[in-house]
């Protein structure tokens, strides 16, 4: 039996979640309510910086909201106003049991992995960097933990063997914004049958990305070292030290290829030549294709060798 027409607020902050928001839009539901992060400032001129969503939502002349406390009794007033029936949410931030529990038909997420492996907060980049063959998107009903409530639907889809984080976020972007509208339609429907998330030993993590976990190193074998490049290309990119004319730089690495071959050089050690920049590693070489010096635009190899002097000693490190 088909329920009362949805009335819907969406939660989102990303060009991730601007994909769902506007298939929404065109698949003519009522959205009552959008809701996204505050601007921030950014940039050297620290302007205040519009999320995608807001930017959206302000070209759609959708009703907008961007609290900076979720728990505010003026915010939780306003959002009982709308008197939506269901929440979505896509790439948004931890709600409080206030804010998920309102609605009548419940509040459910699309999250960018097959539940429950990558809860967290980047589960496209960490699906790469460990090598995954196959991942996908999940529609869940929100609990008062993060990316642990009862599963609507998932759809699996393959990851090629140089795929991106870049490209992958495109795929997963747009099968993300169907699933949505598969999982709405059965809400509406009174369809929903969940899954249980299964408690599985060895859960793999979507970690939040830092300095720290973003550096390459350089003694790991061949193939790790080539997935965490690709898991991280182009946002928010590897980096590790290049040691050169005893300088020490920190410099940014983004396409690359890996060729297998055995060799005697040291971990980091780099080969130039007039068209390539390699580094050796264990099991062979990664070819540096594209790279971003401090201070400098991100360019490809080829032109940075023609202007870049690199000592015999140069090394990654």
């Amino acid at each position: 039996m088909t329920r009362e027409r949805l009335k819907i607020i969406f939660m989102g902050t990303p060009d991730f979640a601007v994909a769902t928001l506007k298939t929404l839009v065109e698949n003519d539901y009522d959205i009552v309510g959008v809701i996204t992060a505050p601007d921030k400032p950014a940039g050297r001129g620290r302007k205040l910086h519009e999320s995608a969503v807001k930017k959206y939502a302000i070209e759609q002349g959708l009703n907008l909201l961007q609290p900076t406390n979720l728990k505010n009794e003026d915010f939780i007033k306003e959002l009982k106003s709308l008197e939506a029936n269901l929440q979505i949410v896509v790439a948004f931030r931890m709600l409080p049991e206030v804010v998920w529990n309102m609605p009548a038909y419940g509040t459910f997420n699309l999250h960018a992995s097959l539940l429950p492996n990558y809860r967290g907060a980047a589960p496209i980049h960490w699906a790469i960097i460990n090598g995954e063959k196959v991942t996908g998107a999940t529609t869940f009903f929100i609990d008062e933990k993060i990316d642990t409530g009862a599963i609507i639907l998932q759809e699996a889809i393959a990851v090629d063997e140089n795929e991106t984080v870049g490209s992958l976020h495109d795929k997963l972007m747009v099968m993300g914004s169907e699933l949505v509208i598969k999982t709405v339609d059965l809400i509406q429907k009174g369809a929903v049958e969940t899954t249980i998330q299964p408690k599985t030993e060895n859960l793999k993590t979507a970690y939040k990305l830092n300095k720290e976990n973003c550096k390459i190193d350089w003694n790991l074998d061949i193939d790790t070292i080539y997935n965490k490049i690709r898991g991280l290309n182009p946002f928010p990119a590897a980096w590790c030290h290049l040691y050169n004319n005893n300088d020490e730089l920190d410099v940014k690495i983004f396409n690359v290829e890996k060729e297998n071959d055995e060799h005697d050089l040291d971990n980091g050690q780099l080969i130039v030549s007039k068209n390539e920049l390699k580094v050796a590693v264990r099991g062979g070489y990664i070819n540096i294709k594209e790279l971003q010096l401090p201070g400098k635009r991100k360019m490809d190899a080829k032109s940075l060798l023609n202007g870049y002097d690199f000592s015999k000693n140069a090394k990654m490190l």
